[in-house]
């Protein structure tokens, strides 16, 4: 069990991500107007498949709830993996959601803009004050405040559904982009099995780039432009060829040999 310094240690290191979203909240309607409509629709199914195409679709490596949960690796997930996240994203879909978000930023380094931080928090401020209201309502039993109750669990709601589709529209197009589909991307390996705990979770290591020196420059100079994705190589050095043969009129010299003398011709 991680100490608490532990636990705030990690968390303030997981805030320096320096890699950002192929495209924040606001641009994924615009980016893929035809999967943020199917996950408004049908969110539990799209986040059965974000969660399998996040895993490689592996299921040998699932944990319930990406491993950033109590219940996290006690619910049998290694005997039926398909049916414990079938029912998770049914049952905790919230949950299912976040946790495939935290599964990509935590392997692609990515952190949260501060744009996509304050839509989110709306999000859960939103859906407080529509627990909150009803609560009210319930209590005082007056049609007022229970008509009033009802608009705000409405618009909260509509805010959840809405900012719930455009998340799983950015993780799609974020692990459209790890499989190549936007152009070729640096290679990467498949990372190791999930832990119990994002807490637990061995930090990446920092992304270290090769030294002006490793592109054939002196140390302090900037690398050669690239074409393509690729340094310009040096051009190669002129290649002689010997010159043809000359011929002294044809035949050549020489030719038919002669016969030694005293045979005939």
């Amino acid at each position: 069990m991680a100490s608490q310094a532990d636990y705030i240690e990690k968390m303030q290191l997981r805030q320096n991500y320096r890699n950002f979203w192929h495209t924040d909240l606001t641009g994924t309607i615009a980016a893929h107007p035809p999967y943020c409509c199917f996950s408004i629709f049908c969110g539990p199914c799209v986040s059965y498949l974000l969660r399998k195409r996040a895993l490689y679709n592996d299921m040998s490596r699932y944990t319930c709830c990406g491993g950033y949960m109590p219940c996290s690796g006690k619910c049998g997930e290694s005997h039926c993996p398909e049916a414990c996240l079938c029912t998770e994203v049914f049952c905790c879909f919230a949950n299912s959601v976040a946790s495939t978000r935290f599964m990509l930023q935590d392997e692609f380094n990515i952190q949260t803009t501060e744009c996509d931080n304050c839509i989110i928090g709306f999000m859960l401020c939103l859906s407080q004050l529509a627990c909150i209201c009803s609560i009210i309502a319930c209590l005082l039993g007056s049609e007022e405040l229970q008509e009033a109750s009802d608009i705000v669990s409405f618009l909260s709601n509509l805010v959840y559904c809405t900012v719930c589709a455009c998340m799983q529209t950015q993780h799609k197009l974020e692990l459209d982009k790890r499989d190549g589909r936007f152009g070729p991307q640096p290679a990467m390996a498949v990372p190791p099995t999930q832990q119990m705990s994002r807490i637990n979770q061995p930090i990446p290591p920092p992304v270290v780039y090769p030294p002006p020196a490793a592109y054939g420059q002196p140390f302090g100079q900037p690398p050669p432009p690239l074409v393509q994705g690729y340094p310009l190589l040096p051009p190669h050095p002129a290649q002689s060829y010997p010159p043809p043969p000359q011929f002294q009129g044809y035949p050549p010299p020489g030719y038919p040999p002669q016969p030694p003398p005293g045979q005939y011709r």
